[in-house]
């Protein structure tokens, strides 16, 4: 089952950086990486696998960080960032 995660303000560097730490420790690589302006809004996207599964990591202004894939995998990824 497939999940999406809120994982905090699409501004948090902090975050972003733990998170692709996070991800690095684990093995994943980036398969791809674009991002576009619409209007006011600002949307990045990378895609990677860790293993065979595929994840995205999507900041989007007024949306947040987050995180897409296999629902084991996100909550593994979550579980290990550091509290915030």
């Amino acid at each position: 089952m497939k999940k999406k995660l809120i994982l905090g303000d699409e501004y948090d560097e902090t975050l972003r950086h733990a998170l692709m730490d996070t991800l690095a420790k684990l093995g994943a690589s980036i398969e791809a990486h674009q991002w576009g302006l619409g209007g006011s809004q600002i949307i990045q996207t990378t895609k990677l696998l860790l293993g065979k599964d595929l994840l995205v990591v999507e900041s989007e202004t007024y949306v947040g960080l987050s995180l897409f894939g296999e629902a084991r995998v996100v909550d593994r990824v979550a579980a290990l960032l550091p509290p915030r």
